[in-house]
């Protein structure tokens, strides 16, 4: 865990290549979906022992804040008025709208979600994703049938001790393999990985603040652990991404290594601070992961609430 110089346009350009060239999902058309067989499904399935379910997801946030320029809004649309007619029948309804890629609420990045040098993952036109139909090159239907598999956290905090990373924190690939280490797990092909930077711990805490320009998360170099791992999904109770960014030339370099180059869904601002504690307690770091984003035939992504059952 450290804050290392900066990464040279050079240095992340060879990282991004070798990353491309290696990585497990290449350019099927899952990406690295593809990696989770019917056999590794039902294997995770034999990770339930106690039956316990935690949701990984954030309360999805109304209030503007410092990290929330654009909350999310749930308003009642029914009954008119606000009052019950007590002589018949109505119904209550609502109604919701978000930005589905804002630094609070837990979301899913779809393979179309980035855009570099002119083109999505495997190199499909961006023109793709920009047309007036919207995104169906590699949008997030491709997840509709769910995404289940073995999920493993490696709670990096735990690792040096302290409740949380401070923003600008990198975690590296020696992290990762340390938490491993220390938690008796080990990382394998098709896993989702979820780790653990103590982001939402240190909100409830301390209070918002601007994460855009300050917040812990992965070095881009962190990026090889998952490719040699072969992991099918990266998620993280921050952006994944470090704030100020690792790399002087990409502003979110692990968005870029991990959905350009290599495929991977990306899981942003999920909560472990459930998980975690049940994981302790019940002395083991992976189980079954339920992820369901919703059925958006033209999207870049998702509002998703993940379910991690022990």
């Amino acid at each position: 865990m450290g804050t290392p110089d900066g990464m040279s346009e050079a240095e992340f350009g060879s990282l991004y290549r070798e990353l491309r060239n290696t990585a497990p999902g290449g350019v099927a058309p899952l990406g690295a979906l593809g990696t989770i067989t019917p056999a590794q499904t039902l294997a995770a399935v034999r990770e339930v022992r106690s039956g316990r379910s935690v949701s990984l997801a954030a309360p999805v946030n109304t209030r503007e804040g410092p990290d929330n320029a654009e909350p999310a809004e749930h308003r009642l649309t029914a009954p008119v008025g606000g009052a019950p007619d007590p002589g018949g029948l109505q119904f209550a309804r609502d109604r919701i709208a978000m930005n589905i890629h804002g630094d609070v609420d837990s979301h899913i990045d779809a393979l179309c979600h980035v855009i570099y040098g002119g083109t999505l993952h495997g190199g499909v036109p961006a023109a793709d994703v920009l047309s007036p139909a919207g995104s169906a090159a590699l949008s997030i239907d491709l997840a509709r049938d769910g995404i289940v598999g073995r999920g493993v956290l490696l709670d990096v905090p735990r690792l040096h001790g302290t409740p949380w990373l401070e923003p600008g924190s990198h975690v590296s690939a020696e992290d990762l393999a340390a938490a491993e280490a220390q938690q008796g797990v080990r990382v394998g092909r098709g896993d989702i990985l979820l780790v653990r930077v103590g982001h939402q711990r240190r909100r409830a805490q301390l209070g918002a603040w601007d994460s855009a320009g300050a917040r812990a998360g992965l070095h881009p170099t962190a990026l090889r652990f998952l490719a040699d791992r072969q992991v099918a999904v990266l998620g993280s109770d921050g952006n994944n991404d470090t704030a100020p960014s690792a790399a002087r030339s990409v502003a979110f370099p692990v968005h870029v290594l991990a959905i350009h180059a290599m495929g991977l869904h990306l899981l942003d601002y999920l909560q472990f601070e459930e998980l975690a504690p049940l994981c302790e307690r019940e002395g083991r770091w992976s189980f079954l992961c339920v992820i369901a984003p919703l059925r958006l035939s033209s999207a870049t992504g998702s509002p998703v609430n993940p379910l991690a059952i022990l």
